[in-house]
């Protein structure tokens, strides 16, 4: 692809399409545009664009994805996906932060988690759905007892919670997780409390349960899971126990040797998913009725290298994991009884870094 175009292969279209982000410092493609088979699960890539530099995590709003670039002067860019092949709209926006590597749209404002300057910024949106200049640059503080990965802070998600009143973002430098509240006429985050979690694990990323009640934080530095509790009245998150997320944590698991990326929950509530990288796998837990507890059932592989990022698609039927290293996005079916991923096919997809549908 050219630097700045688009690729259209004219395909026809599907009810639903997928999109895959990439790092294009490492040969990806940049943002790849899929038709969705809805039966199988399998994706046909459409178009592209290279237009941005390391387009590594992604978030639709309607017609308008919008996309991290995760490097050191660190920017948001927004793409039109009406067509087939993604279609650049202006130019990228700085987030004044480095390296942002998630990004979310709640009350009208793009949030984007800056890893290396360790902090969360809050972009207007424009009317055409594009980002305006930032109003709000949040900075984290503290460290962690891991120094050669938590020096300092590095804010790695940021999300809305399901009731939309609180901002919540995870840090992996810090080993906490902080509650923000977002006003929607001004931008400004302001911090309202903050969950410590236990020193270097290293949190990276947080997933709800649907019914709102409980969160579930996976830690990258080491491999496992914990269940807290959500208030979404008080905004508080409090941590209730944690589960391992490979069958053993000597040898094969113990930290340095599987570093855990991305957790998803199904929408019924009674499985959870998490990729683990180095031992590239996908841990298969069952949940408790109530969302309290979770137990390791099983554990498959990913069908390729160093899996980034697991996204459910929006039948709740597929699980697509984004494997950097094999550059590759591999598709599972599901079994409806035990939660377990099967492999049901690959595309090819260089440093594969996130999945969305829309």
């Amino acid at each position: 692809m050219s630097g700045t175009g688009t690729v259209d292969t004219a395909r026809g279209r599907s009810a639903v399409r997928a999109y895959i982000g990439s790092f294009t410092s490492a040969g990806g493609r940049g943002v790849l545009a899929a038709d969705v088979d809805e039966e199988t699960g399998a994706l046909t890539v459409t178009g592209g664009s290279d237009a941005v530099a390391d387009p590594s995590f992604l978030a639709l709003a309607g017609p308008v994805l919008h996309v991290v670039s995760e490097t050191d002067a660190g920017a948001v860019a927004a793409f039109d996906v009406t067509g087939p092949a993604p279609r650049p709209l202006g130019a990228p926006v700085p987030v004044d932060g480095a390296a942002p590597t998630h990004l979310a749209v709640a009350a009208g404002h793009l949030l984007t988690a800056n890893y290396t300057s360790g902090s969360v910024t809050a972009l207007p949106l424009s009317e055409d759905g594009t980002a305006r200049p930032a109003t709000t640059v949040l900075r984290h503080e503290g460290a962690g007892p891991v120094t050669a990965r938590q020096a300092g802070p590095h804010a790695h998600q940021v999300l809305p919670d399901p009731g939309g009143r609180w901002v919540v973002s995870v840090d992996l430098g810090t080993d906490s997780v902080r509650i923000c509240a977002l006003d929607p006429a001004t931008g400004a985050l302001t911090l309202h409390g903050e969950t410590a979690l236990r020193p270097g694990t290293g949190p990276r990323h947080l997933a709800f349960h649907p019914a709102g009640t409980h969160a579930y934080v996976l830690n990258e530095l080491e491999p496992t899971l914990t269940v807290c509790r959500w208030d979404a009245v008080a905004g508080v998150l409090e941590p209730l126990g944690e589960i391992p997320v490979v069958p053993d944590l000597v040898p094969e698991g113990a930290p340095g040797t599987a570093y855990p990326s991305e957790v998803v929950v199904a929408p019924d509530g009674r499985f959870l998913w998490a990729a683990v990288r180095g031992a590239d796998t996908i841990a298969v837990l069952a949940l408790d009725p109530d969302g309290s507890g979770a137990s390791l059932a099983a554990t498959v592989p990913c069908g390729g290298n160093w899996p980034r990022d697991l996204t459910l698609a929006p039948s709740g039927r597929h699980l697509y994991a984004a494997n950097e290293r094999s550059g590759d996005v591999t598709w599972f079916t599901l079994d409806p009884e035990s939660g377990i991923p099967e492999r049901a096919g690959s595309i090819e997809a260089p440093a594969a870094s996130c999945v969305v549908f829309g």
